[in-house]
């Protein structure tokens, strides 16, 4: 009984230390919800800086390609490259998450270094690269890790899961324990790099 209590206890204090603030933060009502109103602008900043110049370089495509044309062509060319070498020869259908993943996170790491965000004056806090948010890297760890389980489901079926019993079933616990603490770790890193540098 007193196990129970002292877990309930932990859990409650765990939850307590989740509402910490680091800082001062814009907020956002909308309804009832409350929006982390510096990330949401920052990452539709990025997006139209991702997107902009992508739809005016290729919305008329050449035989003979353009220098914008060229230069997209050569982003999509290394992407696949990496992703081939990841994946192997069944890669394909990954191009695109890979792609989108890779270079979002890429424009808003560099965002908080060469765009000045400091010049815009907000009520509370002020702006910065969306991955100094801990929820920002969570949200795209989480998607990380479900593509990751996606994958091996859609590919092995059921036998997925014996790679949780390889080499010995004995290495369970910590088979299982890895893979649920690879969001952890990969936020957590995100996090850390970006925060030190900002």
């Amino acid at each position: 009984m007193n196990i129970i209590r002292c877990s309930i206890k932990t859990l409650k204090g765990l939850y307590d230390i989740s509402g910490v603030e680091v800082g001062q933060h814009f907020y956002w009502q909308i309804g009832g919800f409350q929006i982390h109103a510096q990330v949401l602008i920052t990452s539709w900043v990025v997006i139209t800086i991702l997107l902009g110049p992508v739809v005016i370089a290729v919305r008329n495509t050449q035989t003979i390609p353009t220098d914008g044309q060229n230069f997209f062509e050569c982003v999509l060319e290394f992407i696949r490259d990496l992703s081939k070498t990841r994946i192997g020869e069944e890669y394909g259908p990954w191009v695109p998450f890979i792609g989108t993943t890779f270079l979002f996170i890429f424009v808003l790491n560099w965002s908080g270094a060469l765009l000045p965000w400091k010049i815009i004056e907000l009520p509370h806090g002020e702006l910065e690269a969306p991955t100094n948010d801990i929820n920002t890297t969570v949200a795209l760890a989480l998607l990380t890790s479900v593509a990751y389980f996606y994958a091996g489901l859609s590919k092995k079926r059921l036998s997925y899961f014996e790679k949780y019993i390889k080499p010995t079933p004995i290495l369970l616990p910590i088979n299982i324990l890895e893979d649920f603490t690879k969001p952890l770790s990969l936020s957590f890193r995100l996090f850390g790099n970006i925060l030190a540098d900002e």
